[in-house]
């Protein structure tokens, strides 16, 4: 721990294990204390604003300039103390209990669709040893066991020891779907109880599962100035590498939640596939006039910025459902006159309204 006194300029630096850490801080006066957002931190803050101290979280990138050198917790917690007193630093509020519980449901069915991922890939690769494959797709991969653990099956063909294995993937896939189906209720009925997961969930391309992620990861949308910053915090906007007055932006930064990222765009290649299936949608006009210039997956990135402007400014929305989807469609088709590096988000940014329901922490004075 690294402290300054604002009154009389003394600096303390002392060391504190964790059994010490609460009641060190119980024994202070109201203090601005700043952490780094790495594992745990949330809890430490959640217990020391219990204690009346006012938490701010930085990122650890943002304090690793901060860092004079060398690398241990005494210059580490220098650099945190330096930073925290910077007018321009960004910083990361704290999550609720109910907003960390909602998270790891996601974060376990992701964990669980990784590993179903691994055992159909596993159990396909292993088949094709034998001449046994079937078409792409998790919903062939019933097909593929049923050929092969079929009572007309070849035994020359398929070994015994074989369909002892394919017995052993078959029953490991049917346990994760069912634990990622009892999952996905689990979100749906906290999706029901929440109203801004509501409002989310009637921008196109933004189901249950990514409107929980949404409400569960942002603790306060008024960080944010805009839609578009919110989309260049996700990673969704053109990596800039510009100097001397010339603009050049390349691919998506990628930067921020991978997971919030992933879903976004999986929820837009929903809708561009059904787009491109004549399938109508709000969205159908501008689409189809995007990807007649532009490939599918850019088109697609598109959308998921569109969509993060959009969530950037929810409670967005309107009260009534229906006028969400035609609002968004119109906001779509104005941006599709711009070029698609140079989308902004002011568009998608003018019904915006505060986060109802934003946490904010905070005592006035300070360490």
């Amino acid at each position: 721990m690294h402290a300054i006194d604002n009154e009389t300029g003394e600096v303390i630096a002392k060391k504190l294990r964790r059994s010490e850490f609460l009641s060190y801080f119980e024994k202070l006066p109201a203090s601005l204390v700043g952490l780094e957002s790495c594992g745990s931190a949330h809890h430490w803050a959640r217990e020391l604003t219990r204690l009346g101290h006012r938490v701010k979280m930085m990122n650890a990138m943002y304090v690793k300039p901060y860092v004079k050198r060398g690398k241990n917790d005494a210059v580490d917690a220098e650099a945190i103390c330096e930073a925290l007193t910077r007018p321009t630093m960004r910083f990361v509020p704290a999550k609720s209990v109910e907003q960390q519980s909602v998270l790891m449901i996601h974060r376990t069915r992701a964990l669980l669709v990784r590993q179903r991922t691994m055992l159909i890939n596993a159990l396909r690769g292993h088949l094709a040893e034998l001449g046994i494959v079937a078409p792409q797709g998790i919903e062939r991969v019933s097909e593929l066991i049923g050929r092969t653990l079929g009572a007309e099956i070849d035994e020359a063909k398929v070994p015994k020891l074989v369909r002892e294995m394919i017995v052993i993937y078959a029953e490991q896939i049917k346990k994760i779907n069912e634990q990622i189906k009892d999952l996905e209720r689990k979100l749906r009925l906290w999706h029901r109880t929440s109203e801004d997961s509501r409002r989310l969930a009637t921008i196109p391309g933004i189901g249950f599962i990514t409107a929980t992620a949404l409400v569960a990861t942002i603790t306060n949308l008024s960080s944010f100035q805009s839609g578009r910053a919110f989309a260049a915090w996700l990673g969704l906007t053109p990596k800039s590498a510009s100097t001397g007055g010339r603009v050049r932006n390349g691919r998506i930064s990628k930067a921020g939640d991978r997971h919030l990222r992933a879903l976004l765009v999986l929820g837009a290649t929903s809708v561009i596939r059904r787009v491109r299936a004549g399938q109508p949608t709000p969205l159908y006009a501008w689409a189809n006039r995007l990807l007649a210039k532009k490939p599918a997956r850019l088109a697609t990135v598109a959308l998921a910025r569109a969509d993060s402007h959009h969530s950037g400014s929810y409670p967005a929305a309107v009260k009534n459902p229906r006028q969400s989807s035609v609002v968004t469609a119109s906001m779509a088709s104005r941006m599709a006159s711009q070029r698609l590096v140079t989308v902004r988000a002011a568009v998608f940014f003018r019904r915006a309204l505060t986060f109802e329901k934003a946490i904010s922490i905070g005592l006035k004075s300070g360490l």
